[in-house]
Parts: structure tokens; C-alpha cells; sequence
């Protein structure tokens, strides 16, 4: 399920060993910076509201390409730690600036979401936003990272 615009895409991936619960995210590619909103929901509260969870600013560091800066703009403990890896991660990948709220839960996740199912679910987020970003990136009359297409 995959939904695309001009700079904005929404789709969702499932939850790892869950039956039902998906991933759903939302990638909003602008000039100078990417926005990434992700939540799960399962089938049974699609209408449910979750809370915000954590809400992260991330951007590339000039002096050690390796090393992006964060800042935390919304704390939410449980979120935290998973978003700010992400919002690196994409920051160091797309040398832009980029907005991670994160507000999945991984209750609902076969083993009651331990690490190797957090780190399966991080994997599966990296691989679909880096594969739809230089997707969006290759396309013609695209602006590159450094301005040129």
C-alpha cells in the first residue's frame, strides 16, 4: 500500500513477527530536509489516536561526516532512543536535515518487542525510506544534495 506525490509519500510495512500490526509512515522529501512521521496501528484501532511520541531534529555534522547532531524537540522516554538513531542515521545518509517523530509501539510485536525485533523493524524503516529517497533523488529535474541535478 503506497501513496506518492510530488515530495510526499505514505505507505505502510508490516510490524516484524505480528499478525496483524503495521508500520505506517509517512516521508515528506522538501529542498533542504526530510520529514519522517511513523506510528503502528493493528487492524482493530486504525481510528485510534496514539500519543505523539518523540519528535527529533537531526542534520549533518560539517566537521565529522560520520558523527550527525541531534536535538531532541519532544521527549517521549519509550520512543526516544529509536528515533534519534533513525533521524542520525537518515541525516548522515541524505546529508539534509531531518524531522523523525516516532510514536511506534511494539507491544503488539510477536515476542513483545525485544531487540532483535526493534532492530528488524529499524532495518526494514532505513531500507524503505533510503530506497524512496534516492528514488526521488534519481528521478529527472530533481535537485541532488548539493543543488545540481
Amino acid at each position: 500500500m503506497a501513496e506518492t506525490t510530488e515530495n510526499l509519500t505514505q505507505l505502510s510495512i508490516p510490524l516484524p513477527h505480528s499478525l496483524d500490526t503495521r508500520i505506517y509512515l509517512r516521508l515528506s522529501t522538501q529542498a533542504k530536509a526530510v520529514l519522517l512521521c511513523l506510528t503502528t496501528a493493528s487492524q482493530d484501532d486504525v481510528a485510534t489516536p496514539r500519543a505523539m511520541g518523540s519528535f527529533v531534529y537531526a542534520l549533518p555534522n560539517r566537521f565529522d561526516a560520520q558523527q550527525p547532531l541531534a536535538t531532541t524537540l519532544f521527549p517521549h522516554e519509550p520512543t526516544l532512543e529509536f528515533t534519534t538513531r533513525l533521524a542520525k542515521l537518515i541525516a548522515r545518509r541524505t546529508q539534509l536535515p531531518a524531522y523523525v517523530t516516532n510514536s511506534i509501539s511494539f507491544a503488539d510485536a510477536g515476542m513483545g518487542g525485544d531487540v532483535e525485533e526493534e532492530m528488524e523493524a529499524f532495518r526494514n524503516i532505513v531500507q524503505v525510506v533510503v530506497d524512496r529517497l534516492g528514488a526521488s533523488r534519481a528521478s529527472p529535474g530533481t535537485a541532488t544534495a548539493n543543488g545540481k541535478p
